[in-house]
């Protein structure tokens, strides 16, 4: 896509280990979330080829699904204003209607030209319906159909770029929502290489979707880190992603990298990784989400992310 930054602007960088007690190990950080300033890290990868595939077809509209902090539906809006196309967002939550000042998302999204429908959660769950689908072709006419979060063949092909050709990574670690960079990356690998994902959310139901693109089995998925599940974190997380900045100059979202940053720290600490080997993980981006999720530590009284 023409708006993209050069490939050369996104950069591996090794994090010295020393700086956290840590010895016996080699980890890189592939920096995804400076492919773009607002369609950054694994969204850039699941919309690229959707997005060819959206211009092709000559459609002018896109139309997706997400929740009030979604970095998937900041980023569809974003590429949706740079390639003049209308955008749709389906959000989780009738209650938002009178709040999208207050959340930094949906007024990002908003500000991006993308109109937002607020949906109960009942009506949210029917999203992958054919009848809901139809419904929707009738409110709005013709668009191009992007699902919640992105995950697709097209997703899983743009996230396979992620890794680069050639490398001699022991690991790969990689944060988990729905599975589709973690498709893309195992497709990727070679089966001596481990693909660890990181999960954001409870249980470990993306392995399913994780087989329909790719038959290899050299992957795990953890929830020992995701913190209670989706969206949440405590004031651990918050002086972790701190510290971490601070030591690296690295920023870190709550939501998916700072969870899996985490729990690499504290696999290398209790030595879960063969000694010596060089592990590879994916900065995916979600850096926007910061904002909303400050607000909620506010209202609380709590230290923020910085």
């Amino acid at each position: 896509m023409e708006y993209l930054l050069p490939s050369s602007k996104i950069i591996t960088e090794e994090i010295n280990l020393n700086k956290f007690g840590i010895t016996g190990y080699s980890l890189f950080i592939r920096r995804e979330d400076l492919i773009h300033p607002f369609v950054s890290g694994n969204k850039f990868r699941k919309l690229k080829y959707n997005l060819i595939e959206a211009k092709e077809q000559k459609y002018n509209t896109l139309l997706t699904f997400g929740g009030a902090f979604s970095n998937h539906i900041a980023a569809v809006a974003a590429a949706g204003k740079e390639l003049n196309l209308k955008t749709i967002g389906i959000i989780r939550g009738e209650e938002l209607i009178s709040k999208i000042s207050e959340n930094a998302t949906l007024s990002f999204a908003r500000k991006c030209g993308m109109h937002l429908q607020f949906v109960t959660r009942e009506v949210y769950r029917l999203k992958d319906t054919s009848k809901y689908k139809n419904h929707l072709k009738e409110q709005f006419d013709d668009f191009y159909l992007i699902r919640e979060g992105g995950t697709n063949a097209l997703a899983v092909k743009g996230c396979e770029e992620i890794l680069p050709k050639g490398n001699s990574f022991d690991y790969i670690c990689v944060p988990v929502g729905t599975g589709g960079t973690m498709a893309g990356l195992v497709k990727a690998s070679n089966e001596s290489q481990k693909v660890l994902g990181f999960s954001a959310l409870k249980g470990s139901f993306q392995t399913s979707e994780i087989q329909k693109y790719t038959s290899k089995t050299n992957f795990e998925i953890t929830d020992s880190y995701c913190f209670g599940g989706y969206g949440k974190i405590d004031m651990d997380l918050v002086r972790f992603i701190n510290e971490f900045k601070e030591k690296t100059n690295i920023p870190l979202d709550p939501v998916y990298t700072g969870k899996m940053l985490y729990g690499i720290m504290d696999l290398l600490k209790k030595g879960h990784f063969k000694e010596n080997s060089r592990i590879f993980a994916i900065h995916t981006g979600g850096l926007q989400g910061v904002d909303g999720m400050n607000q909620k530590l506010k209202k609380k009284n709590l230290p923020i992310i910085k």
